[in-house]
């Protein structure tokens, strides 16, 4: 089945590996950050139908060429200024993260926040701020219940793994889109956090209060530490509160990026009310 005229006059074949985009593609995929200028690898129909339904930037979206019938879909999507690149298969794939492409990616600039913006926007801000989280499905999951459950933004201090990677989008589902998303020092952030009145509150697997009997009013800053050792004692020693979700002592803690969905939707829920 051939392209229609219309669609075939956008796209442009690629058949160089040292194609400039082609190029910035390979390192952004590699890297899991952002580009110089500050575009985002990403890839598969759904999450670039997300990005063009959060309103992103496109720099340029790529096809392999076995795609055909995804880019007659996607195509009148994207902004005509884009630069859309036709590529053979083999080329694509040796630049995309997964082993199965669906044969589309391209390069998006996320929506820039900042602290002090996001919380002079918000009445009553919640933030989700991440310490130490490595595994890039559960980053993912956390960024995603944090757009279900109405937080403002996510936080993320040293160590944790880049919000960027593509793991971590893919697992967010489209939601690192939308969430304002800020790196963090966890020096300077406790300080500014305080002296803005918001409650630093904090999980923990063994002890605290237990959930249902925790409170979330007013601003609120939640604090998820690494999947095995939690957060670090020095920092949970300045929060104001410690809450525990109770579980069976058969298992001995929940999933961080579980745990996490756990206490936002308690917190979403107490906020309804």
């Amino acid at each position: 089945m051939a392209m229609s005229s219309s669609i075939d006059d956008r796209l442009r074949l690629v058949t160089s590996r040292q194609n400039a985009a082609l190029k910035q593609l390979r390192r952004a995929f590699g890297r899991g950050e952002p580009t110089e200028d500050g575009y985002c690898a990403i890839e598969s129909v759904r999450l670039i139908e997300e990005a063009i339904r959060s309103g992103l930037k496109f720099k340029a979206v790529f096809f392999s060429q076995a795609a055909e019938v995804r880019a007659r879909r996607l195509l009148p999507q994207i902004g005509s200024h884009v630069e859309t690149l036709l590529l053979p298969d083999e080329v694509f794939a040796s630049v995309v993260a997964t082993d199965a492409p669906q044969g589309v990616a391209a390069l998006v600039k996320l929506k820039e926040a900042s602290l002090p913006n996001l919380l002079a926007a918000a009445a009553q801000p919640l933030l989700v701020a991440v310490v130490g989280i490595q595994d890039p499905g559960n980053l993912g999951t956390i960024i995603r219940s944090a757009e279900a459950f109405s937080a403002h933004a996510l936080l993320v201090a040293e160590g944790t793994v880049s919000p960027f990677n593509t793991k971590v989008v893919r697992a967010s589902a489209g939601s690192i889109f939308r969430l304002g998303v800020v790196p963090v020092a966890l020096d300077d952030l406790l300080p500014e956090l305080r002296q803005r009145g918001l409650r630093l509150v904090a999980t923990s697997a063994h002890r605290g209060v237990a959930l249902p009997s925790a409170q979330f009013n007013g601003p609120l800053a939640l604090f998820v530490g690494n999947e095995g050792a939690g957060l670090p004692r020095e920092l949970l020693a300045k929060m104001d509160e410690i809450v525990m979700i109770p579980h069976s002592p058969r298992v001995e803690s929940l999933n961080a990026g579980v745990a996490a969905s756990i206490v936002l939707y308690e917190i979403s829920r107490q906020r309804q009310e």
